[in-house]
């Protein structure tokens, strides 16, 4: 079987982004890349066969709700995630630190130095989460790419309270390079240090002085835009230029751009399915270039006969118009969810497509000043 390896391939003069290739055992990832999530084990409103149609190479899985869901002695019975799912491309899993900052808000988890205490949002019961078992657990799923356990800490955290979020999130991600046991994986070390500086440097030197084969940026939400560039190019400053890094939760078109142009090689998001769910659409040519999106439940496309984005080749944007999208949401037709979670998706692989091709052809500049202006 494969083992895990990075390759750059074009670097773009002046700025950080490059192109490359990450080869998995289940198959190589064309980078930048965006990567839809599949939460509980399903990309939602898509089959897999559906989320390979959009262009999808890789998937995100999250570690804390497969627990819960099924549980994860039922996925061992099917030797991992890839075949339960029936997806034969490679899978990354978070780790479940999200969840430390997610539940911990509404009162559901609570945060020690050794352990994080869960109480599950189906049946109240209560979890104890370690480094240790989230890399146990992320073996058994057998994602080709795991993360370490770390705090996702929240901007707003003062500055004594992002240190000592710092050092647990340091304690484990030692912890979490110690439990691993597989060869076949990769395992990505996390940077955090919330919005000061120093301590984003300082998680950065302290996470690439391990051995992990790559890095996650973690604990950035995308707003305000002067901030989140400033604190992204800190948590970068001393990551080694050889090993990809990963823009965990950041999917809005803006923030792509200042990713790639960063040098970040992947990208994961639920926007394009939860916009979907919405009723929101992705497009090139919608008239709102702060937002990229317009919402198709609006009355005024309701005998609308254009497609969701006139630039876009997806399946649905040749088969349907916006008047049919916009009767499936009025008629509560689930289908709705699947044609714009679908289309969403698959602007997203194109752009991402789009920005490889300017990457190699020196034009990177050229199209990032096209959309963002």
């Amino acid at each position: 079987m494969a083992s895990f390896r990075f390759r750059i391939k074009t670097t773009v003069e002046g700025l950080a982004a490059r192109t490359g290739i990450i080869s998995t055992p289940h198959g190589k990832i064309l980078t930048p890349c965006f990567v839809p999530c599949a939460t509980q084990a399903a990309v939602k409103g898509l089959t897999p066969a559906q989320a390979e149609d959009t262009g999808s190479q890789i998937l995100m899985v999250n570690t804390y709700h497969t627990f819960l869901r099924p549980g994860i002695e039922v996925i061992r019975k099917f030797g991992g995630l890839h075949k339960f799912m029936g997806w034969n491309k490679p899978i990354m899993t978070d780790s479940g630190g999200f969840q430390v900052m997610s539940l911990g808000k509404q009162g559901q988890a609570t945060v020690h130095d050794e352990h994080t205490i869960f109480h599950s949002g189906h049946n109240n019961l209560k979890h104890t989460f370690t480094p240790e078992l989230s890399i146990q657990l992320q073996e058994v799923l057998g994602a080709d790419i795991t993360f370490a356990f770390d705090e996702c800490t929240p901007l707003d955290f003062s500055r004594a309270q992002t240190e000592e979020s710092l050092l647990r999130t340091h304690s484990w991600a030692e912890r979490s390079l110690a439990a691993k046991t597989r060869k076949d994986q990769a395992l990505y070390g996390i940077v955090q240090g919330g919005r000061f500086k120093e301590l984003r440097e300082k998680s950065a030197e302290f996470i690439a002085a391990r051995k992990f084969q790559g890095f996650g940026i973690g604990s950035l939400f995308g707003e305000p835009k002067r901030e989140f560039r400033d604190v992204l190019r800190w948590s970068m400053s001393g990551l080694p230029k050889d090993k990809p890094v990963h823009l965990l939760g950041i999917g809005a078109v803006e923030d792509l751009f200042t990713g790639v142009a960063a040098g970040v090689d992947t990208f994961d998001c639920v926007t394009p399915t939860r916009y979907g769910r919405l009723g929101y659409v992705l497009s090139s040519a919608c008239g709102n270039k702060q937002k990229w999106r317009y919402r198709i439940t609006k009355q005024g496309f309701k005998d609308d006969t254009k497609p969701l984005d006139k630039n876009c080749e997806c399946t649905v944007c040749k088969m349907w118009s916006r008047a049919y999208i916009h009767h499936l949401f009025r008629a509560n037709e689930l289908l709705a969810y699947t044609l714009t979670s679908y289309h969403n998706i698959y602007f997203l692989h194109e752009l991402m497509q789009n920005m490889r091709g300017a990457i190699e052809c020196g034009t990177f500049s050229k199209l990032r000043k096209q959309w963002m202006g």
